[in-house]
């Protein structure tokens, strides 16, 4: 009978001593679930780790809080480069913009004075040629600034409510000289008091570039129909034409840097304009897409997200 106590009072002593370390590790574990929080916290704030308190080196947080600072210290010289970097870039397109621009404006008042020169005919026909390459050196250099100014977040897109109807119908008012030269009609179906969040600068350029092609390759007496409508989760805006159309396996690439269909190399234009569309979309969280056949035209739709 004594043996039974004496080993039931065992088992209870260690019991007793197996719920108190339970009770420990549980105050250990909330305390190390606390401070880990509280330190991810500062560094996804911005805040950085620090830690005040006496650290135990060989317990679990000291362990831990010793690589957190190491991962915060990392991340912060990271971003300090990388904004070193982005001031370095945004001067060097500064400069790179600034210091075209006086060499092309004097091309193009050398080529007018060169026009009211009594040439030759042969010499017209090569100040024609320069004047086309001056208008698309200009065109190329400011599509690269504008490029790299969007790619390295220089410029950032700015979404207020706005009339969406008017932002599409400056963006129109740009290629009518370009149309009618061809004899293209237009037409536009749009609620006029449509409001939609956007930037109204960069979602006109957007627009303009898919009208401008639609213009391009267009034929003669052909038609474009731009149409906004709004839907459930996004307003579409839909730039169709009865232009040549492009083939399937194309269709994704139109939208890279500098793509050309071979088709259409010897006509204007460097590649550009659908990348900076869909990269203007991409700011705002929208997005394009294109459906079209070879011979049947094509229709471009540019979707803003409904906010």
């Amino acid at each position: 009978m004594d043996w039974f106590i004496i080993i039931l009072l065992l088992s209870l002593s260690g019991t007793a001593a197996a719920l108190v370390k339970m009770r420990r590790m549980k105050r250990e574990i909330d305390s190390f679930t606390e401070q880990t929080e509280q330190a991810l916290d500062h560094i996804i704030s911005g805040k950085g780790f620090t830690e005040t308190g006496e650290i135990v080196k060989d317990s679990l947080w000291g362990r831990l809080s010793e690589r957190l600072w190491r991962v915060n210290h990392i991340w912060t010289m990271k971003e300090q480069a990388a904004l070193e970097d982005k001031k370095h870039m945004k001067e060097l397109i500064s400069d790179i913009s600034h210091q075209t621009k006086t060499p092309v404006a004097n091309m193009k008042l050398y080529l007018e004075f060169l026009e009211e020169e009594n040439l030759s005919q042969k010499g017209r026909e090569f100040l024609s040629g320069l004047n086309r390459q001056t208008e698309k050196l200009d065109f190329l250099l400011k599509s690269m600034v504008k490029m790299s100014r969007l790619e390295t977040g220089i410029i950032q897109v700015k979404k207020e409510p706005e009339n969406l109807y008017k932002t599409v119908a400056r963006a129109i008012s740009q290629i009518v000289p370009a149309a009618a030269k061809k004899d293209i009609s237009l037409s536009v179906d749009s609620e006029e008091t449509l409001m939609v969040k956007h930037d109204k600068k960069w979602t006109e350029e957007a627009v303009f570039n898919v009208l401008d092609n639609a213009v391009k390759y267009t034929e003669a007496r052909g038609s474009i129909t731009v149409t906004v409508s709004r839907q459930e989760i996004f307003t579409k805006i839909s730039v169709k034409d009865t232009g040549k159309g492009i083939l399937l396996e194309r269709q994704a690439e139109i939208f890279t840097r500098f793509y050309r269909e071979p088709e259409v190399h010897g006509d204007s234009g460097i590649g550009i304009g659908l990348y900076l569309t869909r990269k203007i979309l991409e700011l705002q969280n929208g997005y394009i897409e294109v459906r079209s056949e070879p011979g049947k035209g094509s229709c471009f739709c540019l979707y803003l997200p409904n906010e």
